[in-house]
């Protein structure tokens, strides 16, 4: 299989991607961001298709929509008192925008099928050492504002009430949650990103009892999903994202079970 170049680009390129989102996907859960990650990925889809429009590589175009999506759903879902509707109308309006892209670039199927669905299998050389330096980004970024991210992501009021400047705090989160959905699209396409932003931390929550103990859970889930479904999407030829997001749910059932066992 390794002989392949382009599976050893793929392999390289899903591990940072797998451990980008393993790290960002604890506070995603931690802040109940779930639902803002659903709709950043669908912002993404807007801006890839853009991107398509304007003749540039997608990476950019989502990279563009999420980051400015991220500040301005992540301000509103803050401050608005009917957050989930309207975050819900920004999911609409940015899903049609994308179709509209699409049909006005003439694009075929395929550019659909590999925005919505991702195509990690055809990353070339420059594609790998782009999603590698932004993985990189983002997880400098997570590392340079972790201890006050921990306490705000875990005890908001005691982190406010210790001083720490949350709202700094909470835009640089954002903003490495919006770099985290547009390079972990590349793997599983924009609708389906946030499974490896919420399913590997959500099961990891189960197993550790610590915030580095479900960060190495969380990493490890997700470097088991693209990993497995890598090889499996080889040697079937099947989507490589069904395998992902088939093994990520088989093994949060399987921890939300041995879970819900212990407790009785």
């Amino acid at each position: 299989m390794f002989q392949y170049e382009f599976m050893r680009y793929a392999f390289l390129a899903s591990t940072f991607i797998a451990i980008t989102c393993g790290v960002v996907g604890v506070y995603v859960v931690a802040r109940s961001y779930a639902f803002l990650a659903h709709t950043l990925s669908e912002i993404g889809f807007a801006g890839a298709a853009f991107a398509v429009f304007i003749g540039i590589a997608p990476l950019w175009g989502m990279l563009l929509f999420t980051l400015l999506g991220a500040i301005g759903v992540g301000e509103l879902s803050m401050h608005s008192d009917q957050k989930e509707s309207s975050i819900s109308a920004i999911s609409a309006l940015f899903i049609g925008l994308g179709v509209l892209f699409l049909a006005i670039s003439g694009s075929n199927s395929r550019y659909a099928t590999n925005i919505l669905f991702g195509s990690i299998i055809g990353v070339d050389r420059q594609g790998v050492a782009q999603l590698v330096i932004l993985s990189i980004i983002v997880l400098l970024m997570i590392l340079l504002v972790q201890r006050s991210l921990n306490f705000d992501s875990f005890d908001h009021i005691g982190a406010a009430a210790h001083g720490i400047h949350t709202g700094f705090v909470g835009i640089v989160f954002l903003v490495a949650m919006a770099m985290s959905v547009a390079i972990g699209a590349q793997i599983v396409g924009s609708l389906l990103v946030f499974i490896l932003l919420t399913l590997p931390s959500s099961t990891a929550r189960y197993i550790g009892k610590t915030i580095p103990a479900m960060i190495g859970w969380s990493i490890g889930f997700a470097l088991i999903g693209v990993w497995a479904g890598l090889y499996l999407g080889f040697i079937t030829n099947w989507p490589v994202t069904f395998f992902i997001a088939t093994i990520e749910v088989v093994i949060y059932l399987v921890a939300y079970m041995v879970h819900v066992i212990k407790r009785r």
